[in-house]
């Protein structure tokens, strides 16, 4: 698969995972404080610990999310690089 062809499909994937109501507000919280646990994210949406373990598992899909294991517990954070990646796609339509 071409490069530009990989770029596409992450910024399809990308879209995906943030155009959902609860997957945009889990994005938005992690933004606010720099990292969260999964049982900071069930606080968050009042969803079920499945539901959010299944909405961060397709935003961890996405590369949207990193993860970092301590214990336990999971820890997640923005995958800055890729939300640069996003950024520089939106860039192309600026509107000047």
């Amino acid at each position: 698969m071409s490069a530009e062809k990989r770029e596409s499909k992450f910024i399809e994937k990308a879209m995906s995972a943030i155009a959902d109501p609860c997957r945009l507000s889990i994005l938005q919280e992690i933004s606010r404080k720099g990292e969260v646990c999964c049982g900071d994210v069930q606080g968050l949406t009042g969803l079920s610990q499945p539901t959010c373990s299944h909405h961060i598992k397709l935003l961890c899909d996405s590369k949207l999310l990193e993860c970092r294991k301590e214990g336990r517990n999971h820890y997640f954070t923005l995958n800055k690089m890729n939300f640069k990646k996003v950024s520089l796609f939106f860039d192309q339509f600026k509107l000047d």
